[in-house]
């Protein structure tokens, strides 16, 4: 079967309008330089999929679906993208090599001997071998001891069928001695292909965690590194194939769900150690994403299976972060109504896997069943990150911010025990903090109709109706370039923040280089090898690093940057959306001197206000315990990091 180019994947594309593709499936119409219409990928009250002619993709302003012409046939009629290629070749009347088959390549069947059941066949016995490797041959030792010091049982190991991929090449060996057909080794994403069409085992010097679908069958994999190595990633995962689309794949999920069925809840946590070692303390529940995001196609599979999902992430500020994102995404899914949202913060520098090894299983299943929270009193947290409450004008700051959050509490008993612990806390007259809510319950826009209420606004149990969320949510942030309108506040009130702008600024203005400065390095070559004449240097941000390090190997391939093109070349929908974000950037107005304070920002600024963020938590927490040895001990560190703060101000003042 012929393998197509690049060159020729390109033509294919370019013989096409995206708009004549696309409104064969979605009325289109005129709306400035884009075309419009209603997303067709999740209900769509009011109009949120455009088409731009000009630049050939598509993006929806609500579930961020986006990509080029292909992307949107895959998606919507559930073509793999050789029959993607295809289709859009047969439209624009490109002859595509005789040979090509897309269509027998991607038809797959439930019968043992249909290319599903040969691949899933391939994956059993590529798991096997690499279980065999990890604990029975000297090669998987280095791994041994490494899942050992992780804290993982023989038990464990064997649970999830974790296994090691050595440094030397040996799957493609065993598997070709076993007769397996060099075209589905090709399609298995186990292996890559070089120039020549020569095959090469894809993971060396890894452990392997294997990826199983809902009947728990295995599909794919995730190898992650034991030797610190700047050019490879830490985590490496399966290329998307014919049995594997890591949207509709959720780590642990086939185990999870049976025990969801016992105790009414999933457990959504950071990674696959984390939901390992809570199954080796008993917490059978947990689950994980195949990445950073979750996604439509995974929210959808939760709720098929349960009401409610707690979501328990690292306890440090990235942690936090991740938490609030999270939420965000809920909010804005189409299944938004149907799920109970619980939030179980870890103490401050914790994950579960190290919770556990420190405090043991039945502490752990302790703290997860008595430290739940809601998203509202999560938030309300959430919202001192980098302040110090003990100085009036920050305090002030805050209590506006709470009192914000708290506003949307469709509860109004819930709104009014929220007010009354803030004012405990803070000895404030109740009665003042009660008139500002109402004066914000004022101001709240009417909800419209078909909406679903914000998480904060949920009581304890979810609301069955209406099914789904309009996209301006209370808390989703605004697309990138749009201003907010700050609205006038009467004296002597303070503006009343939203949790997504009382994040730290640092943070704010840390995205806002990074997406400055990944748009010239799409756009201008000089800004690509003054980065990478830099080995310190990275995003803070890992879709920004992620989508620069492939921004890299794109132009190993091309001359020049092309938006449709290079959303070709990115598989993770979540990049593709930032990608098209980043497209309404000016990439001409970005001078060499924007560059060098975007470099600033990025690697000096940063990373100090998120240390300094951090030492305020763990002083808090150590006043609290009254520990005056830490309490010494992170005052000295605070100075320090102030100063260099200060040093850091003064040479921007310079």
């Amino acid at each position: 079967m012929a393998r197509l180019s690049q060159e020729l994947i390109d033509q294919v594309r370019q013989s096409v309008d995206i708009a004549d593709v696309i409104s064969q499936d979605v009325q289109l119409q005129r709306q400035g330089k884009n075309l419009v219409g209603h997303c067709p990928f999740h209900e769509d009250n009011t109009p949120s999929f455009s088409v731009s002619e000009q630049k050939q993709f598509f993006y929806c302003f609500s579930c961020h679906r986006s990509g080029s012409v292909f992307d949107f046939l895959m998606e919507l009629h559930h073509l793999s993208f050789p029959q993607a290629v295809e289709q859009v070749a047969k439209l624009g009347s490109v002859a595509l090599p005789t040979d090509f088959q897309a269509g027998a390549e991607s038809k797959t069947e439930q019968a043992p001997d249909s290319q599903q059941g040969r691949l899933i066949k391939l994956h059993e016995t590529t798991m096997r071998l690499y279980h065999h490797i990890l604990m029975n041959t000297p090669a998987g030792e280095s791994a041994r001891r490494y899942l050992q010091k992780r804290g993982l049982t023989q038990e464990l190991i064997d649970q999830f069928n974790l296994g090691y991929a050595p440094k030397e090449e040996v799957l493609k060996a065993v598997l070709e001695k076993e007769g397996h057909d060099y075209q589905l080794l090709r399609r298995s994403g186990l292996f890559t292909e070089d120039r020549s069409g020569s095959l090469h085992d894809r993971f060396h010097d890894r452990v392997m965690f294997p990826l199983e679908d809902g009947q728990g069958r295995p599909v794919a994999f995730s190898g992650r590194l034991l030797q610190k190595n700047t050019d490879a990633p830490k985590y490496l995962n399966s290329p998307e194939t014919p049995i594997f689309n890591k949207r509709r794949l959720i780590f642990n999920f086939d185990l999870a769900r049976k025990a969801a069925r016992e105790n009414g809840k999933l457990l959504l946590f950071e990674g696959y150690m984390d939901v390992i070692s809570a199954y080796g303390a008993g917490v059978h529940n947990g689950i994980a994403s195949m990445g950073t995001s979750l996604t439509d196609e995974q929210l959808a599979m939760i709720v098929k299976t349960t009401n409610q999902l707690n979501i328990c992430y690292d306890g440090d500020a990235p942690g936090q972060n991740a938490i609030e994102r999270a939420l965000k995404l809920i909010e804005a899914s189409a299944v938004a109504s149907q799920l109970k949202i619980r939030v179980v913060q870890l103490p401050t520098g914790q994950d579960p896997d190290e919770y556990i090894q420190q405090n043991g299983g039945a502490k752990f299943r302790d703290y997860l069943k008595n430290t739940e929270e809601t998203p509202t009193a999560f938030r309300l947290r959430y919202l001192r990150q980098g302040l110090n409450l003990s100085n009036q004008a920050e305090l002030l700051s805050y209590l506006n911010a709470a009192i914000g959050v708290i506003a949307k509490v469709g509860d109004p008993v819930a709104r009014d025990l929220y007010v009354q612990e803030l004012a405990r806390e803070f000895q404030v007259n109740p009665q003042n903090l009660q008139q500002q809510l109402t004066t914000q319950l004022q101001k709240q826009p009417a909800a419209q109709p078909g909406t679903a209420p914000p998480v904060s606004q949920w009581p304890d149990n979810p609301p069955t109706a209406p099914k789904r969320r309009s996209f301006n949510g209370s808390f989703t942030r605004p697309a990138y370039g749009q201003k907010r309108r700050a609205q006038a506040q009467p004296a002597p009130q303070a503006v009343t923040l939203t949790a997504a702008e009382q994040q730290s600024l640092a943070l704010d203005q840390t995205e806002r280089a990074e997406r400055l400065l990944l748009t010239a390095v799409l756009h201008d070559y000089g800004t690509r090898a003054q980065l990478k004449a830099m080995p310190d240097f990275a995003f803070v941000h890992d879709q920004y690093q992620e989508l620069y390090q492939q921004a890299l190997n794109y132009f190993t391939e091309h001359d020049e940057y092309d938006l449709a093109s290079f959303l070709d070349y990115v598989d993770d929908p979540a990049l593709k959306a930032t990608l098209t974000q980043l497209d309404g950037l000016n990439a001409a107005a970005v001078p060499p001197a924007a560059i060098d304070d975007c470099l600033r920002i990025i690697m000096q600024k940063t990373p100090l206000t998120q240390k300094i963020a951090q030492a305020k938590l763990a002083l808090q927490e150590a006043k609290a315990r009254s520990d005056h040895e830490l309490i010494t001990q992170l005052t000295i560190e605070l100075i320090q990091l102030y100063s260099q703060q200060q040093r850091l101000k003064t040479e921007e003042t310079s």
